[in-house]
């Protein structure tokens, strides 16, 4: 069974032990690593029976996948962030790199301004692209928001720190999606796994480092716990009634304007 998710530290430190054969799964897994925009739109196509996901990219997806409870991302002080070479003046009539138009991290600058031009690029080539002039700001996700002034570039905008603002709740970024084919009783195992896998690498952190280096863009041991302290935690192991919330409010606020389609479908594996 192919498993879907990103070459960063967060994922990489998640699913360690799931790639690794150390837990128990209903079929043997094989790992597939990719950046998490080319894994929304493959998952669009239904390629991968379970996949890392963008939220935004699940309020398409809800008809053919279901969100597992484990091996997401939700989290405070997680939120993308906009930055330039300084500040803005506004964003209306500004070229922004974004990371994909199926990431959170588009949904919620949608979400917040109108009147930008999105410039889509894969995220490591959006610090590059701010700092050599060629868009007005970049949308930065993942191991970036703590290399972002290596570049030169300010933050001007936390879209964590606004959404925590608006709502109270923790942002949801990403999750693990099961294919609905799949069936109940696979799904439900995992489920398990996934969990599992968390579990021995809090366990065993120190075997998951050279997997991790492996695919990590950036690969000093600061930055790289820095991001795994950062993604992974307790939402991780369980996205819990307040994660739930969280989703469900996302979906709410884009679907009200028209950003994403609506479904009765159940958001997450009960």
């Amino acid at each position: 069974m192919q498993l879907g998710y990103s070459f960063c530290p967060n994922d990489t430190f998640i699913f360690y032990a799931l790639a690794h054969g150390k837990i128990a799964t209903p079929a043997p897994v094989t790992e597939v690593l990719e950046d998490v925009e080319t894994l929304n739109v493959w998952a669009l196509e239904g390629r991968l029976p379970l996949t890392k996901i963008s939220y935004a990219a699940y309020g398409r997806l809800r008809e053919r996948y279901v969100a597992l409870r484990s091996g997401g991302a939700l989290g405070r002080g997680v939120g993308p962030l906009l930055v330039a070479r300084g500040p803005l003046d506004g964003l209306r009539g500004k070229r922004i790199a974004v990371p994909g138009r199926h990431t959170t991290a588009f949904l919620l600058l949608s979400l917040r301004d109108e009147g930008f031009t999105p410039v889509e690029m894969r995220y490591d080539r959006i610090m590059p692209a701010v700092q050599a002039g060629e868009v007005d700001g970049g949308l930065i996700i993942h191991e970036s928001r703590f290399t972002y002034p290596r570049y030169g570039l300010v933050k001007v905008l936390d879209l964590g720190e606004w959404w925590e603002g608006e709502t109270g709740l923790p942002l949801p970024l990403g999750a693990i999606l099961a294919r609905r084919d799949l069936g109940e009783v696979t799904i439900r195992a995992l489920d398990r796994a996934v969990r599992e896998s968390l579990e021995y690498a809090y366990a065993h952190p120190e075997e998951t480092v050279a997997y991790i280096k492996q695919h990590a863009l950036e690969l000093e041991d600061e930055v790289i716990w820095a991001h795994i302290r950062t993604y992974v935690n307790d939402f991780s192991l369980d996205v819990g009634e307040e994660g739930e919330r969280a989703v469900r409010e996302l979906f709410r606020r884009a679907e009200e304007r028209g950003l994403l389609p609506g479904s009765r479908q159940p958001l997450f594996l009960k």
